[in-house]
């Protein structure tokens, strides 16, 4: 026989096994939870430390340090009686007179040790600037005229890092002096780098600019975005919309899945063979260059034109087919249209990810020297990826600040890329 009241503990004991189950699942939500929000705050707290990082490097390669002098162009002192004569340009003396201004501060440094000293106040390049202003103004032969020079990389790591104990400074007593003396008269100053956005690679940190690097990658990126897009566009079409369902279409669209995941120095490899072992194509060119990353970025535009494709309605196309559209009409009026935002979102990932690319870059040579402006397809150039690293492995301290300077160059395209991203994606969007 049944115990009294036992119906009614067996639903009292259910019940509390209910509750408990509850608080259980409750307070595993809540770690759960918790468990997010730790990943989030780490994973910002990693992007704050970065930014900062990279901020408080490269804010000093926006700022110039320059040299102001009053030099006398005096001919006999730098052996040029003729500023129009090539031979005469050819063995003047142009940094004579800038140390004859210095030692107008500085009467005192009259050996040839302090005059060493003096001449390295100033950029190495200094002199050239002198010699280019004769030559494009021969009337200034034995005038006096108001001259702004680069300061010397030393002289401007002094300057903005005095200090700062991750710079050393190389200067002597006496040049810091002589600095300390020329920045209270106004001679030595800062501000913005023009030069910066104005000029392309150098020897010598005050001249080095990003000017080269950024049509560079411009041009590499025209090239990547003009191959890339409609190739990887029609794949998908194809592969989604036209393909029959066989063992050859699954061999394809695994390849691509996989090549999407390859590492990009592959491609490098793939590139140093094929564009210019086999067929023979310059090295460092802009054209091998958006060869390489268009081979790159084509299974991440394929995959994700695919996705936009499979995400329009099955009623859209039996509509459409429904009026006595043809397959080819179905697609190109109706089915890619709507898939349009899609794609251009992906394309956009896809083609700010090769703007980040260096290591297949290196591979075909893009890592030269490059001075000159690359001024088309076939010019030898460098990309901005490939300039930062270059610099960073400079062993002057003020292109430590310029690669710095670069990162944040770089991360404002980037971000400024993805930003248009979301922005197409959400202007463009329908929802079904």
């Amino acid at each position: 026989m049944t115990k009294p009241g036992s119906h009614a503990e067996r639903e009292g004991s259910q019940a509390e096994l209910i509750r408990r189950s509850l608080k259980r699942r409750y307070r595993k939500e809540r770690r759960f939870r918790l468990y997010g929000i730790t990943a989030i705050s780490i994973a910002l707290f990693s992007l704050v430390i970065l930014f900062t990082d990279i901020i408080s490097k490269g804010y000093t390669g926006f700022i110039k340090t320059t040299v102001t002098l009053e030099v006398h162009l005096d001919g006999e002192l730098m052996y040029l009686n003729d500023a129009s004569d090539p031979e005469q340009i050819a063995i003047a003396d142009f940094q004579a007179p800038i140390i004859r201004a210095m030692q107008a501060y500085f009467p005192e440094a009259s050996s040839r040790a302090d005059m060493r000293e003096l001449s390295r106040m100033t950029g190495s390049y200094a002199s050239n600037q002198v010699r280019d202003l004769l030559k494009e103004n021969p009337d200034w032969l034995g005038t006096t005229r108001t001259i702004e020079f680069p300061a010397h990389d030393t002289v401007s790591v002094y300057v903005k890092h005095a200090g700062d104990p991750g710079y050393s400074i190389r200067l002597t007593e006496q040049q810091q002096r002589w600095t300390d003396e020329l920045l209270s008269k106004g001679v030595i100053d800062t501000g913005f780098n023009d030069v910066f956005f104005t000029s392309g690679d150098s020897r010598e940190p005050s001249n080095a600019g990003i000017l080269g690097a950024l049509v560079g990658s411009l041009l590499t990126m025209g090239i990547t975005l003009v191959i890339a897009f409609p190739v990887g566009v029609a794949a998908a079409i194809y592969l989604e919309e036209f393909a029959p369902s066989n063992r050859l279409t699954d061999f394809i669209e695994v390849n691509i899945n996989n090549l999407a995941a390859v590492p990009s120095i592959i491609f490098g490899l793939l590139g140093l063979a094929v564009f210019i072992g086999l067929f023979g194509m310059p090295r460092s060119v802009p054209v091998v260059g958006g060869l390489v990353l268009a081979l790159m970025t084509l299974p991440t535009i394929i995959i994700s034109s695919r996705a936009a494709i499979k995400s329009v309605p099955p009623s859209i196309r039996e509509a459409a087919e429904g009026i006595g559209a043809s397959k080819m009409q179905v697609v190109l009026h109706h089915v890619l249209p709507l898939a349009m935002p899609g794609m251009l979102t992906g394309s956009i990932i896809g083609m700010a990810q090769a703007l980040g690319e260096t290591a297949p870059l290196l591979l075909i040579g893009m890592v030269a020297f490059i001075v000159e402006i690359p001024d088309g397809f076939f010019s030898s150039a460098t990309v901005l990826p490939v300039q930062i690293f270059i610099w960073a492995g400079s062993a002057e301290q003020g292109f430590v600040e310029l690669a710095s300077a670069g990162i944040m160059v770089l991360l404002a395209f980037l971000i400024t890329m993805n930003a248009f991203a979301i922005w197409l994606r959400k202007r463009l969007e329908r929802r079904w």
